[in-house]
């Protein structure tokens, strides 16, 4: 049996204060090991650097006096506390990128010219425990599955698309696609948490074939707490991929009527709703979103499974709020004037309500929630009648008028169909149209590009309906 390769992990950063720094720990060191075990990736790092005390191995940088020398390392800490080190790679390895072809990827519908890391096709299982992303299971080895359980690595989640195996094969071109089913029984087996998704494809993993996905999913749980279906995007740059055709109003009604009616199986037997529609379906098909008991507590907004109805919810919880702090606010007028000479105007009464003045606001989004963002909109100008709102659906030309979603919308587009507009004081934009972490749309264009461009303020609206009331109005917290 040969021998493990030795790793060495290069160190970026070293948090002033922290358990690394305080021992000499510096940016270009390199960590040999811990626990005289060699460090294959993040999985093992964060195993492995969890307990109260350990032993670590760091050979100094090039830039050191020590350069070369390996120092061992005895640290005494808290239980899951970080040694503040940050590596060259997130992952402390390199970047495991699809082995499929799936029918339906989006990355391959992508217009020509974009930022290169834009067409990287990740499916990496450390990913999907740091940040959430699905993946199919496809590239991952038996060693992998029996690290994620030594490790308990949890939630994963799984891109499943369909639980027949040939039609799997099919929808992601590999024919070992169909072959991921013993692992996820294994993950299941071992108490691993997953989550779900099904990117559904018309006439291919819809009807029948959701009908028996939907029914097979059973037998993963509890571990499998949610799973979403969502319709598939397309662009208009699938010249070369296979023919796929998007989902009606009809369509989409009877999708909902499939996932609610397993929807009222699982609850009454297991106690959760498990399958979720995303919004995308009931706008779709001209339906009234579900209560927010549907939702099971949101476990797969990332999917766009109740992002709308939280975002209702949230609005009119501060407009609630707001409501009860002026009736507070006006009692004590109302008390203060019986004790204090007349001013002019009435008790109780504010020339302004909203402490702010006229505001003119423009909002711009996704002809798909376009009707629901005006439709709060108004209900927030009931209690801010200074404010006005403009809401402007926008038409995604950079990927095609199929593409309804706002966080597909690029800078392009707002500046061909915002240009030359009245906006107003303010423009507004909801944060998913930029990439995370950073304020640049899809298509490079930065948001101070576009400020200068339309010559107007732009204010990122965060994702809670809180965010958007105080946009809108520009009041401070105390309204």
């Amino acid at each position: 049996m040969s021998e493990k390769k030795q790793i060495y992990h290069q160190i970026k950063s070293v948090e002033e204060g922290s358990i690394a720094w305080e021992l000499g720990v510096e940016p270009g060191d390199e960590l040999v090991s811990v626990n005289g075990e060699t460090v294959e990736d993040v999985f093992d790092y964060r195993y492995l650097t969890e307990d109260e005390a350990l032993t670590a191995v760091i050979r100094k940088g090039p830039g050191s006096a020590e350069a070369g020398e390996e120092w061992e390392l005895e640290i005494e800490k808290d239980y899951g506390e970080d040694l503040g080190i940050e590596f060259e790679s997130g992952l402390m390895d390199e970047y495991r990128s699809c082995r499929n072809r799936c029918i339906f990827c989006f990355i391959d519908q992508m217009p020509p010219g974009m930022r290169e890391t834009l067409y990287f096709h990740d499916d990496d299982a450390r990913l999907s425990f740091l940040q959430g992303n699905y993946i199919t299971l496809t590239n991952m080895s038996d060693h992998d599955i029996d690290r994620i359980i030594r490790y308990h690595l949890e939630p994963i989640n799984i891109s499943f698309h369909t639980m027949n195996p040939k039609l799997r094969c099919r929808m992601l071109n590999n024919r070992f696609a169909g072959d991921v089913f013993d692992k996820i029984r294994r993950l299941k087996e071992a108490g691993i948490e997953l989550n779900g998704q099904i990117v559904l494809c018309r006439g291919i993993n819809d009807g029948d074939e959701l009908e028996y996905s939907l029914k097979e999913f059973e037998q993963y749980l509890p571990e499998l707490k949610s799973v979403s279906v969502v319709p598939v995007g397309l662009t208009r740059f699938r010249d070369r991929l296979p023919k796929l055709e998007s989902f009606g109003a009809e369509d989409a009604a009877a999708v909902i009527g499939q996932i609610e009616r397993w929807q009222r199986y699982y609850m009454e037997k297991y106690g959760t709703h498990l399958v979720h529609a995303s919004d995308e379906w009931y706008l779709l098909a001209g339906r009234d979103l579900p209560p927010e008991n549907s939702y099971d507590g949101y476990p797969q907004l990332e999917n766009g499974v109740g992002m709308v109805r939280l975002l209702i919810e949230e609005v009119r919880e501060e407009l609630d709020r707001i409501r009860s702090r002026r009736k507070e606010k006006d009692g004590r007028s109302r008390a203060e004037a019986v004790c204090s000479p007349p001013d002019g105007t009435e008790a109780g009464q504010a020339k302004d309500p909203a402490g702010t003045g006229s505001r003119r606001v423009t909002i711009a989004t996704g002809r798909l929630a376009a009707p629901i963002i005006s439709s709060l909109a108004g209900e927030i100008r009931e209690l801010f009648p200074m404010s006005e709102v403009r809401v402007e659906a926008i038409e995604n030309r950079y990927f095609g008028e199929k593409i309804t979603v706002s966080g597909l919308i690029t800078g392009s587009d707002l500046v061909r169909q915002l240009s030359g507009m009245e906006l107003g004081d303010a423009l507004l934009l909801p944060v998913n149209m930029l990439r995370s972490g950073e304020r640049v749309f899809l298509d490079d264009m930065t948001v101070e590009e576009l400020e200068q461009t339309l010559q107007i303020r732009i204010i990122i609206v965060e994702s809670s309906g809180r965010d958007l009331v105080r946009a809108i109005t520009g009041a401070g917290p105390d309204y």
